[in-house]
């Protein structure tokens, strides 16, 4: 799950209306849509970069061929709601941004801001707001060589781990129709899984770069807190970060090198482009119990086992160890934190004289409406605890240098189980136990990653979470690498995008 800043909401005025340009038909099997084939689809961000740079392939040549399978695939995954399609192809005829990727296709998360491109946050509230700048982190993208093709879709402010708003309706899962691609990086997600664009712009406030990745069988990395400038360095109630989702650690490894802030104010030194795996042999600690101490599913569970004993073979320590933690206190602390963006909105909406219920889905109604019955030290005492955890995790990795848990509780739900119009209770309980690892690390500043070691019985993605101390993501790249050898997750591909 992933918020937009509250400073950036409150800025915001905007008029309520507007629908997906894309929006999904009602769903039909994914046989129904003939996925175009064309020589780019299977070859990561690096690959395709590389036909550009050696004149073999125009831009243009990857814009369409990435356009031609959003046209065709998009209806039954609406994945990409604001499609950009003839900027694209303006800026791959034109010179050229040079730079690691130029000329790859690439989505924007509709968290994000891009110049004159609508930005809503997928909620009604916003539905005509469009973007008068770019973000800095979209800027440093954009200034990678990337080509937006469009904007990805989004629950509303990211507040929910699936991604299923009102306003641009769900986004559904390209290994199974009837699932969630996870939240809130949904459509990055989907579109990537289905081969629509070789990675993704994905940002991530309680795990919503690993969610999706976790659902759609790809590499999550979720940077350590500060790692995109100092301005996020304590975090207070924006405990946000951003970076993509892709099927290779190396798209990852160099795009993060690419917009990682190397300003002389940064607070971490920068890591680089790492390239691949590293001699080192890790210290991990291995639990599959969540904070609260309840089990996973017995398929995720299993899952998590069998990368235990990956790592094992691999000549890694693994050992069952995991930080202490009131889980319950936790729980309360992370909602309380996440119900104040909401309390925020609602506001915001009342003071433009709007009725809630029109732009506001229920579930920000509710978290706005819980966050009401707090006391007013509630929020200070939130972040206060998020420290005392910190201070916990710090302690924990100078005995361990990673933590290996599941990514989710269980394999990707069904679409309408956790959609934001199920009762407050019910979806209050049906979230916190199905996104029962990520949060903790965002709280924390860790970084952490998903990569896709499981399948379910069914066919569906399971993602492992790795975690290592603040600025620690040199040892998860090289880890991700060794481990996407050994599983060889990027031949893997869903029906629908074959």
């Amino acid at each position: 799950m992933s918020t937009i800043t509250r400073r950036a909401l409150l800025a915001r005025t905007a008029a309520v209306a507007g629908t997906a340009a894309l929006a999904a038909p009602a769903l039909r099997s994914w046989a129904a849509f003939a996925a175009p084939s064309d020589p780019f689809w299977r070859l990561d961000a690096t690959a395709q970069a590389e036909l550009v740079r050696r004149g073999e392939v125009s831009a243009l040549e990857l814009v369409n061929a990435a356009i031609a399978r959003i046209e065709t695939l998009n209806p039954a995954i609406n994945a990409v709601i604001s499609p950009l399609f003839e900027q694209a192809r303006a800026a791959a005829r034109g010179p050229l941004v040079e730079g690691p990727f130029s000329g790859v296709p690439y989505l924007i998360k509709d968290l994000d801001d891009l110049a004159g491109v609508p930005t809503t946050g997928g909620s009604r509230l916003f539905a005509d707001h469009v973007a008068e700048a770019s973000s800095p982190h979209v800027q440093r993208s954009l200034a990678a060589g990337l080509i937006a093709l469009g904007k990805s879709n989004v629950p509303e402010f990211g507040l929910l781990g699936t991604t299923e708003s009102l306003l641009h309706g769900p986004c559904r899962n390209p290994w199974n129709l009837e699932h969630t691609p996870g939240g809130s990086s949904g459509g990055a997600a989907a579109a990537v899984a289905a081969g629509l664009v070789p990675f993704a712009h994905a940002t991530d406030g309680g795990g919503s770069i690993r969610i999706p990745a976790a659902c759609c069988g790809l590499f999550g990395l979720k940077p350590s807190r500060g790692r995109l400038g100092p301005g996020e360095a304590d975090a207070g109630v924006d405990i946000s970060v951003k970076h993509c989702v892709s099927r290779s650690v190396r798209d990852s490894a160099a795009l993060f090198a690419a917009t990682e802030y190397q300003g002389d104010d940064a607070v971490l030194p920068p890591v680089g482009f790492v390239r691949g795996p590293s001699n080192r042999r890790l210290r991990i600690a291995f639990s599959t119990r969540t904070y609260t101490g309840a089990a996973p599913h017995p398929q995720v569970e299993a899952a998590a086992q069998q990368a235990a004993a990956l790592c094992a073979r691999l000549g890694h320590g693994v050992e069952e160890a995991a930080p202490v933690v009131d889980g319950e206190r936790f729980v309360d602390a992370f909602m309380t934190v996440w119900a104040s963006g909401p309390a925020a909105l609602l506001a915001e909406a009342r003071q433009r004289n709007l009725d809630p219920e029109s732009v506001l889905e229920p579930w920000t109604l509710a978290l706005a409406d819980m966050y009401a019955t707090k006391p007013a030290t509630a929020l200070a005492d939130a972040i206060a605890h998020f420290r005392q955890i910190e201070d916990v995790y710090r302690a924990f990795f100078t005995r361990y240098d990673m933590v290996l848990t599941p990514t989710l509780a269980a394999p990707p739900v069904r679409i309408g189980e956790q959609a934001p119009t199920v009762a407050f209770d019910d979806l209050y309980e049906r979230v916190t136990g199905w996104v029962a690892y990520t949060p903790v690390h965002n709280a924390t500043g860790n970084p952490a990653m998903s990569v896709p070691l499981g399948w379910s019985a069914d066919g569906l993605p399971i993602g492992i979470q790795f975690a290592a101390a603040r600025g620690e993501e040199r040892l998860l790249f090289e880890l991700a690498y060794e481990l996407e050898e050994a599983a060889a997750w990027t031949e893997r591909w869903p029906a629908l995008a074959l």
